[in-house]
Formats: structure tokens, C-alpha cells, sequence
């Protein structure tokens, strides 16, 4: 009775953290998907610059930072089981200072995205409007670099109902914002672009005033200071593996849509395949809300040197995360003869999604259980392990595999995305035998060695500095 009351304890703090993360997650999927159905109604040019745009940018700069900041979840969550209090500042500041740096050679690239993109043989006249595009995001890429690690500080103490409020609150501001710029103003795609780096400026206000004046912040305030200089260094060994561990992943999505255009009827295999990435990219928010918990829960518990408390933490998340998983792959097998109707009024893209919804249903699951274990692969401080399991899995196996099955085999777009499944089954195989072979009690003592060889190393470059 005992460990069952406990379970269920530990299913409540599992999920008051991730039912909002998955909100949040939710509405700044819809922000992008605002600007793209938006600008849908203007032009043809329009939509397929902004498509182009909007994929490029996140894969060079957005997905770059959030990946980036994982970093921070270790930091920081370990910091307030601690109950190092001071520290969880003195790192967001850290990181805020190094993403902040990151954006600048980002930006740079987004100068010379139409050159990019008419030296791979894209249209003129969309590479020139996808350029214009990228250069008004500029402003949304540096508030990211802000907000993304105050969203992190307010995670590793389970603060998320704020980060609720404002992702809502600023959905609802965004809708009538691009409505405007785009037709009232009739600005365009820059108009969208300008809405979207608006609305996500605003998102960053509501967060920094929060996080500034709110009592429950009151001992983790981010105040600029040498120590946050020093702690760059930290901040980036952390942060470097878990940008890679990120980013493999979301590269290898990116690298199948562009050889999905290579193949015989370009048009509809392209499209299929958008399809399919729009349902696994939405469900991708509820792994993803579970992740951002088991990564809180985690590093708390070794913060505070509970090593059996992050062993139920780790149990509990992947017991929801397989429930869960279960649900709705069988929810969208059912449905696979449906999925396509939502998209597309065309019998033959109907059809083709009707055939990919076994492939579909198995990305779900494994999507699920890679989202949740990343987030205990945060929580551990082990991401330079997960970055390997993800290098191999994708590009020695997946993306191989996705380019035999799809081009001699002739399986074309359901070979492609059966590609990305194997490697997908690969990496959460992998990541889950980690997991289970986990010594808990040697990553709690590995914690604390780590939190007090840190704490003597600020104090004494300290020491130097004055």
C-alpha cells in the first residue's frame, strides 16, 4: 500500500509539471501554424517562401537553441534539489549570455539564406522572399535566447503554471496580431514574420515580469554578475551534447523532406510526407510535456541526493509515457483512413496516408519514449551519451536505410518514413537499456561530487578576479 501511495503521489508532481508543459508545447505550434495558414490565403510564393523559411530557421537557429538550453535544465534542476538557491540564477544568466553569443553567427547565416538556397537550385524569387522573411525572425531568435532559458529556471521548480498562462495568453494576442499585419496593414509574409517576432517578444515581458517580481522566484533571481561569466564554461559542456542530442534528431526529419523531393512525383510524396510529419510534430507535444517533467523530477531528486525518489520519478513518467503511447498510436491506426481527409480532399494523398498509418502509429510510440527519455537523459546530466546513441541510430542506420528503402527498393515515401522508423526504434531501444541499467545512487554521489567541484571552482576564480 505503501509504494502505491507513493506511486500516486509521485503521478501528481509528474503531473502538475507536464499537462502545462504540454500546453505550452501546444501553443507555440499553433504560432507557427498561425503564420502558415495565414499567409496560405495570400499566394502561392508566399506560402512556399514562409515554408521554406520557417523549416530552415528553426533547423539553423530555433531547434539550435533549445537544444542549447537542455543544458540549463541539468543546472539549474539539480541546483534547486540542492537547494543551492543562488546558483539556479547565477546559470540562467550563464546561459542566457551563451545563447545570446550563438545567435550571432545565426543571424548571419539568415543574411545569406537566398544565396543558400538558389546554390541547392531553389526558385529566385522564393529564396529572395524566404531571405526576407529570416531577417524580420531575427528579433524572436534573440528573445528565444532569453526566454528560453527563464522557461528552463521556472521548470526546475515546478513554477509552470505561469509559463501556462502566458503561452495561452499570447496564442490569443498572435491570432488577431498576423490578422493584422498580414491583411489589415497588407504587409505580407514580412508581416507575419513581424507578428510572430512581436508575439514572442511579448511572451518574453510576461516571463521576465514574473520571474522578476514573483515571490516564488525571490531566491532565484538572475542578477549579472562574474560568476555568471565563469559559469559559461560549465553551462556550454553541458549544453554542446545536448544541442546535439537534439538537433540529430530534428535534422534527420529535415534531411527526409528534402529527399522526399527527389523522388517520381515529387508533388505527392512531399506532401504525404509533410502529412505525416504535422500529426507525429503535434502528438510530439504531450512526450514532449512528459520529457520536461521527468527531466524536473530527475535532477531534483539527485539534487537532493535521492536516489531512489529519481528511480520512482523515472518509473512513474515511463509508466504514463507507455499508457499514453499505447492510446494513441491505436487512436490514429483506427483512424488512419480519416487522417488524410483532414488534410487533403485528393483520393490518392487520402489513400497514401491510409497506408502510412502503421508507420505513423509506430513513430508514436517510439516518439514517445525518445521524448521522455531525453528528458531523464537532461535530468541525469548524461546527453553526451544520448548525442552518440543518436548519431548512430539516424545517420548509420535510419537515413541509410530510409534512402535504400525509398530509391532501389522503390517503396518510395512509406520506405522513407520507414527509415526514420527503424532508426527511431534503434535510438529508444538503446536509450531505454541505459535507463534500466542506471546505478541511481552513483549518479546522486556523481551529482554531488560535480555541484561542490563547481562551487569551489566559482570561488576560487573569484578569489582571482578581485
Amino acid at each position: 500500500m505503501r509504494r502505491w501511495g507513493e506511486f500516486g503521489h509521485e503521478v501528481k508532481r509528474v503531473s502538475v509539471i507536464a499537462a502545462p508543459m504540454m500546453v505550452v508545447a501546444v501553443a507555440q505550434y499553433l504560432m507557427q501554424m498561425v503564420v502558415v495558414v495565414m499567409v496560405g490565403h495570400i499566394d502561392e510564393l508566399s506560402l512556399s517562401s514562409v515554408a521554406i523559411a520557417t523549416s530552415l530557421t528553426n533547423v539553423t537557429g530555433f531547434s539550435l537553441l533549445s537544444g542549447l538550453v537542455g543544458g540549463l535544465e541539468t543546472l539549474c534542476g539539480q541546483a534547486y534539489g540542492a537547494k543551492q538557491y543562488n546558483k539556479i540564477g547565477i546559470y540562467t544568466c550563464s546561459a542566457i549570455i551563451s545563447l545570446l553569443i550563438v545567435c550571432i553567427p545565426v543571424c548571419i547565416s539568415w543574411l545569406f539564406l537566398d544565396t543558400f538556397l538558389i546554390l541547392i537550385g531553389q526558385d529566385t524569387l522564393i529564396a529572395l522572399e524566404a531571405r526576407k522573411y529570416s531577417i524580420y525572425l531575427i528579433p524572436a531568435l534573440f528573445g528565444g535566447a532569453i526566454v528560453k532559458p527563464l522557461v528552463r529556471l521556472l521548470q526546475s521548480q515546478s513554477l509552470t503554471l505561469p509559463l501556462l498562462v502566458s503561452s495561452m495568453l499570447v496564442l490569443c494576442l498572435h491570432v488577431p496580431l498576423c490578422w493584422a499585419f498580414v491583411f489589415k496593414l497588407k504587409m505580407g509574409s514580412i508581416g507575419a514574420a513581424v507578428a510572430f517576432s512581436l508575439s514572442n517578444l511579448i511572451y518574453l515581458v510576461l516571463i521576465v515580469f514574473y520571474v522578476s517580481f514573483s515571490s516564488s522566484c525571490e531566491n532565484t533571481r538572475v542578477t549579472i554578475s562574474s560568476d555568471a561569466l565563469i559559469g559559461v564554461k560549465e553551462f556550454f559542456r553541458l549544453a554542446i551534447p545536448s544541442a546535439v542530442m537534439v538537433c540529430l534528431k530534428w535534422w534527420s526529419i529535415e534531411v527526409l523532406v528534402l529527399i522526399s523531393g527527389l523522388l517520381p512525383n515529387p508533388k505527392l510524396e512531399t506532401s504525404v510526407i509533410t502529412i505525416c510529419l504535422t500529426i507525429t510534430s503535434l502528438h510530439f507535444t504531450i512526450p514532449y510535456g512528459f520529457g520536461a517533467a521527468a527531466s524536473t523530477r530527475v535532477s531534483n531528486e539527485l539534487g537532493a541526493g535521492n536516489p531512489q525518489a529519481a528511480r520512482l520519478a523515472v518509473s512513474t513518467v515511463m509508466f504514463l509515457t507507455i499508457i499514453e503511447a499505447i492510446i494513441v498510436s491505436m487512436t490514429v491506426f483506427s483512424c488512419r483512413h480519416f487522417l488524410g481527409k483532414a488534410y487533403s480532399n485528393e483520393k490518392h494523398v487520402v489513400s497514401y496516408v491510409a497506408a502510412m498509418g502503421p508507420y505513423i502509429s509506430l513513430s508514436i510510440i517510439t516518439d514517445s519514449l525518445q521524448g521522455t527519455i531525453s528528458g531523464i537523459a537532461r535530468g541525469s546530466g548524461w546527453q553526451h551519451i544520448g548525442a552518440y546513441v543518436n548519431l548512430g541510430a539516424f545517420y548509420l542506420f535510419g537515413i541509410p536505410a530510409a534512402v535504400l528503402l525509398g530509391f532501389p527498393l522503390h517503396l518510395k515515401a512509406k520506405g522513407l518514413w520507414i527509415g526514420i522508423v527503424i532508426g527511431s526504434a534503434i535510438q529508444s531501444t538503446c536509450l531505454s537499456l541505459i535507463v534500466g541499467l542506471t546505478d541511481w545512487r552513483k549518479q546522486a554521489n556523481e551529482v554531488k561530487e560535480r555541484m561542490s567541484k563547481v562551487t569551489l571552482y566559482i570561488d576560487k576564480d573569484v578569489d582571482v578576479i578581485q
